[in-house]
């Protein structure tokens, strides 16, 4: 999260070389955050703080980018409603059944969508020219795909987990 400040910096410049900084910048955000999962998950330190907190820095990570690059005209508008709409709902969604004592933890297709947000958004944020517009869209689409299907998922489980008894809810008897 610290690193989003800088790379709206870098984007609302708009020179080709502050747009190569910022998807550099982007990307080691992002690899960072993935190293720092996988780290987590391997020596078994994950916390209940981490498994909220890290999800909302990814979704805060991919939100300023696309913001800022629709804001300055470099990112379709559609796909940046669809993309941040989606994050802030799972980003609710996760902050209330933590509330109720549930986590949400994230679907291999949704590290599949955050892969594909990734790739599209760093060819956006790139000065690439327009010869490349339709690998840009082509990935944007993808992305965009993934990012609707995996948050209906989400979505549609969350109802069930909210109506289910907690797991480690106690029972009285009757």
């Amino acid at each position: 999260m610290l690193l989003v400040p800088v790379l709206v910096i870098l984007l609302m410049s708009q020179t080709n070389l502050a747009s190569f900084v910022a998807a550099a910048v982007f990307v080691v955000g992002a690899a960072s955050d993935g190293l720092d999962g996988y780290l987590a998950r391997r020596h078994a330190t994950t916390t209940r703080t981490g498994q909220w907190l890290d999800p909302l820095a990814d979704k805060i990570l991919v939100a300023a980018p696309v913001l800022t690059l629709s804001a300055v005209g470099r990112f379709p508008v559609w796909a940046a409603v669809l993309i941040v709409t989606r994050e802030a709902a799972i980003a609710v969604l996760r902050a209330v059944l933590g509330f109720g004592g549930r986590s949400m933890p994230a679907v291999q297709a949704a590290k599949l969508k955050t892969v594909a947000q990734v790739a599209a958004i760093t060819l956006y944020i790139l000065p690439l020219g327009a010869g490349a517009d339709g690998v840009k869209l082509g990935f944007l689409i993808f992305a965009v795909v993934l990012t609707v299907t995996t948050g209906a998922r989400y979505a549609t489980e969350a109802v069930g987990w909210r109506r289910a008894p907690r797991p480690d809810a106690t029972r009285t008897p009757t």
